[in-house]
């Protein structure tokens, strides 16, 4: 049996790969979805030695099937975001607390203690719907600041200003976390100077803007609140983990999650470090649902990887194009 809390134990890249495959032995063997996954590409398990000989599982079958592990009962539902009239995906939590362990470990890992800052979240989008993972992540995140000014905000751009204004000025350590188009809004709003605040995007034009490529986005973004970089953060609905950037699109895992990048034309293999491809994600953080994911984002691992606890490190640089359609093409093989 695997003991959950050993995952947020790893502290090398030896022992995450133990681990990993502890964990896709035991979700083969328990996954019916995976399981079949596995024996559709003729998987012989028994050879399957490293992280890359793990077939990881398109991210759309989040979307048409359900992606469980274990027979325990369902504790959350998360949702991911879509247009209407597309089929949404479904993350089947059985054990929530797995979910704030990462979170909260990850965030003391990046950021130190939660409750050396205020917590402030513009995330209308989210809020306007129920199931989002990251609304229950950030609500959990201001209760555990432990701050009377943390909080939501929707459309009181007002409101935020004053407040964000108020509290870089005290010099109290603030973190804005926003979805994108929101940001811009604010910005349009008022031009900020601020010192003492962190500003993180979640990404997300959700059909109010037009896209924008990072490089433009973060100089609009820094030049708009006066901060010399942006933070990012890259999580999706079918994750229990995310990862962390801080500053120039440069993103890490925390030590229980990482990220591989596939060929984009032969799904099966991987391309070498500055080299662009699919981004493929071990979450084992997701040992009760499916820790090896085929996402449908673009990316590429840094050239020279340092040394360290986030080593890693990868930027994303888009989604594949028609990815409804087309997707992983792991799909049509």
């Amino acid at each position: 049996m695997i003991n959950p809390q050993d995952l947020f134990t790893i502290s090398s890249h030896k022992q995450f790969e133990k681990m990993a495959l502890k964990v896709f032995r035991f979700q083969y063997e328990s996954n019916l979805v995976y399981h079949e996954f596995c024996d559709f590409l003729n998987t012989d398990v028994q050879k399957v030695k490293s992280l890359e000989q793990i077939p990881f599982l398109p991210i759309q079958f989040f979307r048409s099937h359900e992606i469980v592990s274990t027979t325990d009962a369902i504790q959350e539902i998360f949702t991911s975001s879509g247009t209407t009239g597309t089929i949404t995906s479904k993350h089947l939590v059985t054990d929530v607390s797995l979910y704030e362990q990462s979170y909260q470990n990850a965030f003391s890992s990046f950021y130190g203690n939660i409750e050396d800052y205020v917590v402030l979240a513009l995330l209308p989008s989210y809020l306007e719907r129920s199931g989002s993972s990251l609304i229950y992540m950030v609500k959990d995140l201001i209760e555990l600041s432990n701050n009377e000014h943390s909080g939501f905000y929707l459309r009181n751009y007002d409101e935020l200003i004053t407040k964000l204004v108020a509290l870089d000025n005290t010099g109290q350590n603030v973190i804005l976390i926003g979805v994108t188009y929101a940001l811009l809004d604010l910005i349009e709003q008022h031009k900020f100077q601020l010192k003492n605040t962190i500003i993180m995007e979640t990404g997300g034009m959700k059909g109010k803007r037009k896209e924008m490529i990072r490089e433009e986005l973060h100089e609009k973004l820094c030049k708009g609140f006066g901060v010399s970089s942006i933070h990012s953060e890259y999580g999706m609905t079918e994750l229990l983990s995310q990862a962390y950037s801080l500053g120039n699109g440069i993103f890490e895992c925390p030590a229980w999650m990482q990220v591989l990048i596939r060929d984009t034309e032969d799904a099966l293999t991987y391309v070498d470090n500055g080299k662009t491809g699919g981004i493929n994600v071990i979450d084992l953080a997701n040992i009760n649902s499916c820790s090896f994911i085929a996402t449908q984002d673009l990316g590429k691992k840094q050239p020279n990887q340092p040394a360290g606890k986030h080593a890693g490190s990868f930027e994303v640089l888009g989604r594949f194009d028609n990815a409804d359609i087309r997707g992983c093409n792991l799909l049509v093989i």
